[in-house]
C-alpha cells in the first residue's frame, strides 16, 4: 500500500473518530438533561421540564408560536390540583393573567388544540384582555390534571419571558442624599467630562434615588395586591423583630461599578450599610427576596441582595426611566445598545465620597414606569419600620 492511501486512509479515521466523538458528546449532554431535568417551583409543587425544544416560526408577531413541551410531575402526583367532578366529568379552573392567554393559544390556536388533543380535554379561556379563569373540562380526572400542569410550566416559562413591572426598594432620596448627589455629578461632569462615555444623560434622576432588592412581574391586580399582603406578611414575621419598630440609620458612602474593567463601566453605584455595623439591613432584604422567590413572585438572580443604590447607568442614554435591575440583565438588544464610560479617574477622585446618612423606614412594592408627587416611584404596596 502506497503513503498516499494509508494518509487518506488516516484521514478517514480521523473523521470518523471527530464524527463519533461529536455523537458522544450530544448523548452525554441528552443523558444529562435526562438524569438532571430542570426543576421549575409552582406554588410549593416541583415539576420537572423535559428537554424539548420551543419552536418558534419565521416572520411571526410576537403572539404567534408554538410550545412543544411535555411536562412530567415529581414529589406529588400531577392529580393533587384542585378538581371538581360534575354531572358531565370533571372540571378545572385556573386563575390566568389576560397578559399570558396567548401563550395558551398559540399561533392561530395550535397549541390549545394540541393540549386538547393529548389530554382529551376541552379548554375554555376568555378573551383577550379580559381578566378571568381558564377552565379544563374533561371526561377524565387525569386528563384535566394533565392539562392543568402543562398549562401552569409553560405559563411559568413565559412568564419569565416578560418585563418586569414592579420591584421592592428602599427610597434613599431624603433631601440631603440628594443634595449631595446633585454636588457629585456637578463635580464629575466637570472634572471628568473628557473621560470617554460620561455625560449628564447617564445619571440617576435624584428623586428616584433607590435600592432595589428584586424585580416582580405582576400582571394583574391580583398579583400586585398578592405582593402587598406578602410584604405586609414579612414585616409580621420576621422584619419587626429585626428593626425592633425603629428606623435603620444607614450611610451612603464611597461609588464602586458593577464589571470587572473599570475602563468599561455600565453601572456606577453608591454603597450603602448600617452606620452602627450590624448587618439588620441585609437580613431585612435577603429575608424579603427569600420570601419572593419562595412564593414565585420573584426570581433569585443572586446568593444575596447587593446593598447599592445606582448612581449611573449607560441604559440611561436612550431610556431615562429605566430602574429596577442593574446588573445589565434587560435584554440582549438594550445590552447591544449600550455605549459604556471609562470611570477610572472618577474611581481615583470620588473612591469614598460620602453622599449623607439617611434613615431607611420603608419598604415599597415600586411601579417601574411611574411617577408620584415627591418625584419617586408609585408605590403599590408598602410597609413601615416605626
Amino acid at each position: 500500500m502506497n503513503s498516499a492511501s494509508c494518509k487518506n486512509k488516516e484521514r478517514s479515521a480521523n473523521f470518523y473518530l471527530y464524527i463519533f466523538s461529536l455523537h458522544s458528546e450530544c448523548s452525554r449532554l441528552d443523558e444529562m438533561e435526562v438524569l438532571r431535568p430542570t426543576l421549575i417551583n409552582i406554588d410549593g409543587r416541583i415539576y420537572r421540564k423535559n428537554h424539548v425544544k420551543e419552536q418558534v416560526y419565521q416572520n411571526e408577531e410576537e403572539d404567534d408560536f408554538t410550545y412543544s413541551g411535555v411536562i412530567d410531575c415529581m414529589d406529588e402526583p400531577c392529580d393533587s390540583v384542585l378538581i371538581e367532578q360534575t354531572d358531565r366529568g370533571y372540571r378545572c379552573s385556573m386563575a390566568v393573567p389576560s397578559a399570558l392567554y396567548k401563550y395558551i393559544i398559540g399561533k392561530k390556536g395550535d397549541t390549545k388544540r394540541r393540549l386538547e388533543n393529548e389530554t382529551r380535554t376541552s379548554i375554555t379561556i376568555p378573551k383577550p384582555g379580559i381578566e378571568g379563569e381558564i377552565v379544563i373540562t374533561g371526561q377524565q380526572r387525569a386528563g384535566v390534571a394533565s392539562a392543568q400542569t402543562r398549562i401552569e410550566v409553560m405559563l411559568e416559562s413565559f412568564r419569565r419571558k416578560q418585563p418586569f413591572t414592579h420591584f421592592l426598594s428602599f427610597a434613599i432620596n431624603q433631601p440631603n442624599i440628594q443634595e449631595q448627589f446633585l454636588k457629585f455629578r456637578e463635580r464629575v461632569l466637570d472634572e471628568c467630562s473628557q473621560d470617554r462615555g460620561i455625560d449628564s444623560s447617564i445619571f440617576q434622576n435624584p428623586a428616584k434615588l433607590h435600592l432595589t432588592i428584586g424585580t416582580l412581574i405582576l400582571l394583574n391586580e391580583h398579583e400586585v395586591t398578592k405582593a402587598a399582603e406578602l410584604l405586609q406578611k414579612c414585616k409580621e414575621d420576621f422584619i419587626n423583630n429585626l428593626t425592633g419598630g425603629k428606623p435603620l440609620l444607614v450611610r451612603m458612602e464611597g461609588i464602586e461599578y458593577m464589571n470587572d474593567d473599570p475602563s468599561m463601566v455600565d453601572v456606577l453605584y453608591g454603597k450603602i450599610q448600617m452606620k452602627n455595623g450590624t448587618d439588620v439591613l441585609q437580613l431585612i432584604a435577603d429575608g424579603l427576596m427569600e420570601r419572593f422567590v419562595s412564593s414565585g413572585l420573584m426570581e433569585k438572580e443572586w446568593d444575596r441582595v447587593k446593598l447599592h443604590a445606582t448612581l449611573m447607568n449607560t441604559l440611561f442614554r436612550r431610556d431615562p426611566t429605566v430602574e429596577g435591575r442593574t446588573s445589565g440583565a434587560l435584554g440582549k438588544q438594550n445590552m447591544r445598545e449600550r455605549e459604556s464610560f471609562d470611570a477610572r479617574n472618577m474611581l481615583k477622585k470620588f473612591e469614598n465620597y460620602h453622599f449623607g446618612e439617611v434613615e431607611l423606614n420603608a419598604v415599597h412594592v415600586s411601579q417601574r414606569f411611574s411617577t408620584e408627587s415627591s418625584g419617586f416611584y408609585a408605590s403599590s404596596g408598602a410597609i413601615d419600620f416605626s
